[in-house]
């Protein structure tokens, strides 16, 4: 049997990392506008005093690997020597049976530099596809000090669990979600739709002049704008489902799901997400959905784990009207991770689309997924809140009702539950989103901040990039592993 000759990995090593030679990255990456958690991250890598290996996770086609090229090319500009830059992506067949180590002697061969006693940079690209690739970077960061690491994979769920598992004191977690809508706005051009002033401790921070044209390219985001390639070209929003659903839905469902699990019956694992998919933002019955399917509840349970850990979905748990955890968790809310997955599984919405009330709401969670804040919802016999925080004491902090209407703003008394809601748990004030409209209404001993929701989910993404908060709403610092919603405006 023939092997791979050894002349052919090296070669592809040297594709992989064109700056040893030109001591620059591609002229596409560097004519990209590169995601603003680039300078959240670049100091953990760049940076950081401790040792320890960067997990870099998401989904597929958030741009993680274009992130990564990004960094490369500001050590680079930071002074950084090329040849001690090593990027790698591990799922390629050539480096079938090849551990960390071997890749990185062959960096060593190829680039001359000594990883053992020079400093350098090392980049590990869809690191989930080397069996056991915890232990081996646990081994490398013990061994070798000198390395800068970041590992980079799109099963985030189950990259975190690895992590926590054998990465304690090694490894810091950074999750890059989908395009936020103010993300969203700077790679399109259109982030002049919004005015910011300099005080930045009031929701009137920010302001729009024209609502029309916002909440024309909001509806565009809810369609297109999860992910940077569909949000910067016409011809793929002309047929999303071509690249959403098949390069990237049917990929981890029929590829990176069976072979990271061992799923045996894909097909029916794909019915269950387009299911999940139609009624995001609605509960789930777990009795009923496995009644309707006919696949047994501890299997659906597995199914619902796996899109999880592949970041196609979120699970929000229920709570009651006293914000009590129910002991048998069989209703529960799925959210996908950014609204653009159901169009481009269904179809485009427009504004006065039935689903829209489900994709605003959808749109106002995936600006939070990558955080650690307690989200639940709250459902009663009588009433449902959409959205609450629950502190370390149990404690609800704050609640929003995700609506995309103006209704409510002149008959705030229809909001019945929200107000029954915030008069149990002690709650002086709570936000409704709106359409249009911003204003206050005190009602029944409750303070409603009315704030359009497009203008909301922006303020929330800049917030988290520009570490800043609304002070009136947050009573205390809101952290991830690595503080990158620790100062994200809540409620």
């Amino acid at each position: 049997m023939k092997t791979v000759p050894f002349e052919r990995v090296t070669n592809n090593l040297k594709l992989e990392n064109p700056w040893w030679e030109t001591a620059e990255v591609s002229e596409t990456i560097q004519n990209m506008c590169p995601r603003p958690y680039l300078d959240i991250l670049y100091p953990l890598v760049a940076k950081s005093s401790v040792q320890r290996a960067v997990i870099l996770m998401g989904p597929r086609r958030v741009g993680k690997t274009v992130l990564i090229n990004h960094l490369i090319d500001r050590l680079l500009k930071d002074g950084v020597s090329p040849r001690r830059i090593f990027y790698t992506s591990i799922d390629h067949p050539l480096y079938n049976g090849m551990g960390l180590e071997d890749l990185l002697e062959s960096f060593s061969t190829e680039s001359g530099t000594d990883y053992k006693e020079e400093a350098c940079y090392v980049f590990f690209d869809e690191i989930q596809y080397l069996r056991d690739w915890e232990q081996h970077l646990k081994t490398i960061i013990d061994r070798f000090p000198k390395i800068r690491c970041v590992a980079s994979g799109s099963a985030a769920a189950a990259l975190r669990l690895k992590s926590i598992e054998s990465g304690a004191g090694r490894f810091t977690d950074f999750l890059l979600p989908p395009l936020t809508f103010y993300e969203y706005l700077l790679l399109i051009g259109q982030n002049d739709l919004v005015t910011i002033y300099p005080d930045e401790s009031r929701l009137d921070t920010f302001g729009v002049a024209d609502y029309e044209r916002f909440n024309a390219v909001f509806l565009d985001y809810l369609n297109f704008g999860g992910y940077p390639e569909v949000a910067l070209s016409s011809e793929i929003q002309r047929d999303p489902a071509r690249f959403i659903k098949n390069d990237i839905i049917d990929k981890v469902l029929l590829r990176d799901l069976p072979s990271l699990y061992g799923i045996q019956d894909v097909q029916e694992l794909n019915r269950l997400f387009t299911v999940l998919a139609y009624n995001t933002a609605n509960e789930i019955s777990l009795e009923e959905l496995a009644k309707n399917s006919g696949v047994a509840k501890n299997t659906l349970k597995r199914y619902i784990e796996y899109l999880e850990a592949a970041f196609l979905i979120k699970i929000v748990h229920r709570v009651d009207d006293n914000a009590r955890r129910f002991k048998r968790a069989n209703y529960f809310k799925v959210y996908l991770t950014n609204p653009s997955m159901r169009s481009a599984l269904f179809s485009p919405v427009e504004e006065d689309d039935s689903a829209m009330g489900s994709l605003v709401e959808t749109a106002v969670f995936s600006q939070w997924f990558h955080s650690s804040m307690d989200l639940h919802y709250a459902r009663w016999k009588t009433g449902e809140v959409d959205i609450i925080n629950l502190k370390a004491d149990q404690k609800v902090s704050w609640a929003v009702e995700a609506k995309w209407s103006d209704r409510y703003c002149k008959r705030p008394q229809e909001l019945k539950s929200l107000l029954r809601f915030c008069q149990k748990q002690s709650l002086t004030s709570a936000m409704v989103t709106t359409k249009t409209v911003s204003r206050e209404v005190e009602i029944d001993g409750v303070r409603l901040e009315f704030y359009p929701v497009a203008l909301y989910c922006f303020a929330l993404g800049y917030n988290i990039i520009s570490n800043h908060h609304f002070s009136r709403f947050s009573e205390e610092s809101e952290r991830t592993s690595v503080d990158v919603g620790r100062s994200a405006p809540v409620g």
